[in-house]
């Protein structure tokens, strides 16, 4: 299912007027050194190049020797033995010269080719030494032709393309192709992935297996999984272009890499990996681009869950690296409506009483670094991310794991946030089905958690304004045992927050919290629980962080320390 939508995903895009990715048998490359020369095979001059071509699609080699097609390194082109031994770099630039002459007619007939070949067989490159050009070559960048006058690459002349896509293009008897189902020559080694985050650099396989315990009827690596020439060019290239730098299709989601499509070009797209890939830092920097986003969602979904074009197929793929591989993290498939839905879902069940600073639309990254060891991306628990994506669009409860890092990380840090509140409530209400925890200050909650949460921040509140200059409040010292052991802390606690209370020189301010503090206490057991559970302890986060919030909004003020 996912080679058969990243194949038709690349019929897609080849098919467009002005597509971005290149024709079958070939590939979009930068290539930093041209060579140029002239109809007689002279050298002409050998100049920089920063601008992409499009070139014949390179081989897989690893020791072997393999040239690609009217391109390589130095080594290849010019026999230069820059990085490898002289006699091999010699069978190298041998195997680079046949496979032009292999091409035969009509390229054979084609000025740039006949060129070529005479250059190739005449170039001596003890020449280039005394060259301007010698230190250039000194890095063996990747190297490639063109004609004088042209403004292309030989490989790119209209004869030599139509060549090269006939020799591509022919058919070959073989197996059953698993993504086409038509006959088609299966490929033994397919192209590496590249853009993985975490993945090795020169790219890894979705698809491969080099095992014995992996083979089936003595087939091995690729011909035990027989996906033909055309379905394994068309699946490589559309997912490496999904995952090429710059990609607006592409984003980071912890250690996954996640990649999106549609069946047919939609805007969700851009929208869809703008909200999900935001960071904090991104958000900060171009909050309008990460608000409109989210908004035009909204909007969309209001009219219908995306009226124009809603039912459009859409895909997402989740990919992580494993070893020499990459893992399939998760496959989402349905609609652009449907997805729609389902983020617009997510952002409703964190809906949170805030200060105006903070972000109205908290970004997945921002929840998950909430849940790390000094909130440093790099320790954000591995698989979470991707695990809370895919519940997210798969509408399933949120994970566990990320409600207990959340709950463990108030505790750990003494504070709880606006991001973790928001995550916490988001958990409790999609877990249960209901409403347990509301958007702001829920005076009828009687819920002795979120009570006792909210007595905490009274007695912290009060503990302030008896002592103005205190170093350490109770949230400071008791947060993690109030939270956890309340029958242990809350006694000894209301017991100085008398105390408290003759501080206050306000008799009005005394009043106030000798009348709130009643009002609390009213409806709670006589005696509180030894230990609260990980779900009481999500309660007694959100309440003490609505009744901190209510404070804040009667003063009109904001307090620094609850800042994301």
């Amino acid at each position: 299912m996912i080679l058969k939508a990243l194949t038709q995903y690349y019929a897609r895009n080849a098919g467009e007027e002005n597509g971005a990715l290149p024709p079958p048998g070939f590939e979009h490359k930068v290539i930093p050194v041209i060579v140029e020369i002239d109809r007689q095979g002279e050298l002409v001059q050998i100049h920089a190049n920063d601008r992409e071509a499009t070139v014949p699609h390179r081989v897989k080699r690893a020791t072997n020797v393999a040239a690609n097609l009217l391109w390589d390194n130095a080594d290849y082109v010019l026999g230069l033995a820059v990085k490898g031994k002289p006699a091999r770099v010699a069978r190298q630039h041998a195997a680079f010269i046949e496979r032009i002459r292999l091409l035969g007619d009509p390229a054979g007939s084609d000025d740039g080719i006949r060129a070529l070949l005479s250059f190739l067989e005449n170039f001596d490159a003890a020449s280039l030494e005394q060259t301007p050009h010698w230190q250039r070559l000194q890095s063996n960048p990747n190297i490639s032709f063109q004609l004088q006058h042209d403004n292309c690459l030989i490989c790119e002349r209209p004869n030599v393309m139509a060549t090269l896509r006939d020799h591509w293009g022919k058919k070959a008897p073989g197996a059953v192709c698993l993504v086409t189902g038509n006959a088609d020559k299966p490929e033994r080694l397919h192209p590496l992935i590249k853009g993985v985050w975490g993945a090795q650099s020169a790219g890894a396989n979705i698809v491969s297996f080099n095992r014995n315990s992996s083979a089936s009827y003595g087939k091995s690596q690729g011909l035990n999984a027989p996906v033909g020439k055309q379905a394994v060019f068309a699946y490589t290239t559309a997912l490496n272009h999904l995952l090429r730098k710059g990609s607006g299709q592409r984003f980071q989601v912890g250690d996954t890499t996640a990649v999106c499509w549609s069946a047919a070009r939609h805007a969700f797209e851009a929208d869809f990996a703008t909200i999900w890939g935001a960071t904090p830092a991104s958000v900060k920097e171009d909050q309008d681009n990460y608000t409109g986003a989210v908004k035009a969602v909204f909007d969309a979904v209001r009219h219908g869950a995306l009226a124009d074009g809603g039912d459009t197929p859409f895909y997402l793929l989740g990919l992580a690296p494993n070893a020499s591989r990459i893992a399939i993290r998760f496959w989402l498939t349905g609609t652009a409506g449907e997805f729609a839905v389902r983020t617009k879902a997510h952002f409703d069940y964190l809906e949170m009483v805030r200060a105006d600073y903070q972000p109205a639309y908290p970004p997945l990254s921002l929840l998950l670094i909430n849940t790390a060891f000094r909130e440093k991306p790099k320790h954000i628990l591995p698989s979470l991310g991707g695990d809370t994506l895919r519940t997210i669009l798969a509408d399933l409860p949120y994970p566990y794991t990320l409600f207990a890092a959340t709950i463990r990380h108030c505790r750990a840090a003494q504070r709880v946030n606006y991001a973790r509140a928001a995550m916490i409530k988001a958990y409790l209400n999609k877990r249960f089905g209901t409403e347990v925890l509301k958007v702001a200050l829920d005076n009828d909650n009687t819920d002795p958690a979120y009570r006792s949460g909210r007595l905490f921040a009274t007695l912290q509140k009060l503990q302030e304004e008896a002592y103005p200059d205190i170093n350490a409040t109770i949230n400071e010292r008791y947060y993690a045992a109030a939270s956890g052991n309340p029958a242990r802390i809350f006694p000894a606690l209301l017991t100085r927050s008398n105390h408290h209370l003759t501080k206050l020189y306000n008799q009005g301010r005394r009043v106030n919290f000798e009348k709130l503090l009643g009002e609390m206490m009213a409806d709670m057991p006589a005696a509180l629980p030894a230990a609260m559970s990980l779900e009481e302890q999500g309660r007694f986060a959100v309440g003490y962080y609505h009744q901190r919030q209510n404070f804040f909004t009667k003063r009109g003020t904001s307090e620094p320390g609850d800042a994301l």
